[in-house]
């Protein structure tokens, strides 16, 4: 029996995971030397640059430019990049954690899409919280990072955030990731990376913020 969510939800991951590496960050590390992209009210794009704005809603590209808005549905990789304008290929400074197969239909279900995006929400709305309140840890901007297609933050050398799901976990989770694993013990460290929780257990944005809560002092140093 499959763990999916919802039918379609892995290959539609995937397929988003491809588009936020190959085209937004892309585009976004070419122009700017960065790769951090944002969660979105409806799915998830780069931030503005050079006065422009790529993001996906639902299943489709949007191209900000400036006041202008255009928008198309996402068919492959090669022509969402060519609607923006741009070349596809993920940022050089990492390995690609996707395949660039520029003419490879992406096999996307607006269901299972509007699921991954609905995870991003909340991880984002927790996120938001969690960072005013470990404001004393010096916490960075919360992103959605490409090459793992996850949000997230890092406070205190501890990286805290949400996957919409990986090779290890069909379905999304919130987690708690030390930068040294070492020395954990107790039942709160239930991965090899840290901790983390199903979303099938957590009920919006105050149930993932306690999970972050309940995460045992560790040190990183």
């Amino acid at each position: 029996m499959s763990d999916e969510i919802v039918p379609g939800y892995t290959a539609t991951r995937r397929a988003l995971h491809a588009v936020a590496e190959q085209v937004l960050a892309g585009a976004l590390h070419r122009a700017t030397g960065r790769i951090g992209l944002r969660a979105t009210p409806d799915g998830f794009g780069t931030p503005w640059f050079s006065g422009r704005r790529l993001r996906v809603a639902g299943v489709d590209l949007v191209v900000e430019d400036g006041d202008a808005v255009r928008r198309a549905p996402l068919t492959t990789l090669g022509e969402a990049a060519a609607f923006a304008g741009i070349e596809p290929g993920a940022p050089d400074v990492y390995p690609p954690a996707t395949e660039p197969a520029p003419d490879a239909p992406l096999a996307l279900d607006p269901t299972a899409a509007a699921a991954v995006h609905d995870w991003f929400r909340v991880v984002a709305d927790a996120l938001a919280v969690w960072r005013d309140e470990v404001a004393d840890r010096q916490p960075n901007e919360v992103q959605l990072w490409p090459e793992h297609f996850d949000l997230a933050l890092v406070a205190g050398k501890v990286n805290y955030g949400g996957s919409p799901g990986d090779d290890g976990h069909a379905a999304p989770y919130a987690y708690v990731g030390p930068w040294r694993t070492d020395g954990l013990v107790g039942e709160y460290w239930n991965e090899p990376f840290g901790a983390s929780r199903p979303a099938a257990e957590v009920d919006g944005p105050d149930d993932v913020l306690a999970f972050f809560r309940r995460a045992p002092l560790v040190s990183s140093e």
